[in-house]
């Protein structure tokens, strides 16, 4: 009796998630494929590090885009204020001789500021994101030409590449012979065991006040299957030179906006908002500045990623960001959100980004023209609306 009520409760439980877990099976698949295709190139730790690094903007600003999307809007500006921030940078730094320690924050308000003035047109003159972004979008590529000149800027001081190409530095260096980096390793593991625990503290707490819909059997799987893959992906990257500082940035991100999603009353409002906006008013939600303060968390993010691109870049170009907002969208909806808002989670929008990310790289080792990367990435986001569609009628 309890077998047959347990396998159909991980049954059902499967089926209603099935978006969620099955961009995952979708990513280990993907991996698995371009691990064969290109003879074990794939998972070497300077590969894995080099993919990091190469979808670290994009990962970043995935995070603040999907509560713009969950909020029922879209931010089509992002790349623009890529490459405007990046140029705004160099300026800084290399023509009025700035640090870095100033630099940093000041283009972070900067980015809040772009991202807040956006979405008080959104929110309080409700003009569609969707005209008010685009118009974002030009403003600040003709920004970032004039703040360029139309020439690139740089080089940049090793602190500001730092934040992009500089890696965790190893507090046990000479313990063991060659080269491993054994705090990353340590850090890994201490995320290994975390992440479980807090897992089993927030299913108690669950259990207090209501039936827990997952199945102990499957917490238990999911989360030793993690673990396993942050142990080996770690020690990967330990044998190579440990953990790049961005891989830290974006796991924080990461962290902080699950907390926000998943557990306060500032994460559920922002789901309400996206399920229905007239009965979240309603319900005493302040929408408008919900949204406000939405735009103005992906402006700060888009910053960020724009000081990111341009630290691995090492220079400022005016054609940096050029087309990133599609990609970042293509990630969030692959990663399970919904095109009608109200829908969708960070972790989710990380693994969209990374399907992506994984996509290029395993094409461009194995040699597929940038023409047809472009066709394969279409088709995949035309799968995953199909499938959100699906799911969808069939509810």
């Amino acid at each position: 009796m309890t077998d047959t009520s347990s396998s159909k409760s991980m049954g059902y439980y499967l089926r209603t998630h099935m978006r969620e877990y099955g961009m995952v099976v979708a990513l280990i698949a993907i991996l698995a494929f371009f691990q064969v295709m290109t003879d074990g190139v794939m998972l070497k730790p300077v590969n894995l590090t080099n993919l990091f690094l190469q979808n670290s903007y994009i990962i970043i600003m995935a995070v603040g885009m999907l509560l713009v999307i969950v909020g029922g809007h879209i931010d089509l500006s992002v790349g623009s204020v890529v490459g405007f921030i990046g140029a705004l940078a160099a300026v800084m730094i290399v023509h009025w001789d700035l640090p870095t320690i100033i630099v940093i924050p000041a283009c972070l308000i900067v980015g809040a500021i772009i991202g807040a003035a956006q979405g008080y047109w959104v929110a309080y003159w409700r003009i569609p994101s969707f005209i008010v972004t685009l118009a974002g979008m030009l403003v600040f590529k003709g920004l970032t030409l004039a703040l360029l000149g139309g020439a690139s800027v740089g080089p940049f001081p090793d602190s500001f590449q730092a934040m992009s190409s500089g890696f965790l530095p190893d507090f046990f260096a000479g313990l063991i012979e060659g080269r491993f980096n054994i705090f990353s390793m340590v850090l890994g593991v201490a995320i290994a065991v975390i992440l479980p625990v807090l897992g089993l503290r927030a299913r108690a707490k669950q259990a207090k006040f209501a039936e827990v819909e997952e199945p102990i059997a499957f917490f238990a799987a999911k989360h030793a299957i993690a673990g396993l893959a942050i142990l080996y992906v770690t020690y990967l990257l330990s044998t190579y030179r440990g953990l790049p500082n961005v891989l830290i940035v974006m796991a924080l991100l990461i962290a902080i906006f699950t907390f926000i999603t998943n557990s306060t009353t500032l994460g559920r409002r922002i789901y309400a908002l996206g399920g229905n906006e007239k009965a979240a008013k309603l319900s005493g939600i302040n929408t408008k500045r919900l949204t406000f303060l939405t735009f103005a968390n992906m402006g700060m993010l888009a910053a960020l990623a724009g000081l990111v691109f341009a630290a691995r870049l090492n220079t400022a170009t005016p054609k940096a960001g050029l087309a990133f907002e599609l990609d970042v969208i293509a990630a969030v909806f692959i990663g399970g959100a919904s095109m009608s808002g109200g829908v969708g989670k960070v972790i989710g929008a990380v693994v969209g980004a990374l399907i992506m990310g994984v996509m290029n790289n395993g094409m461009s080792i194995i040699g597929v023209g940038i023409d047809w990367q472009q066709v394969i990435k279409g088709l995949v986001l035309l799968a995953a609306v199909i499938f959100d569609v699906y799911n969808k009628n069939k509810a």
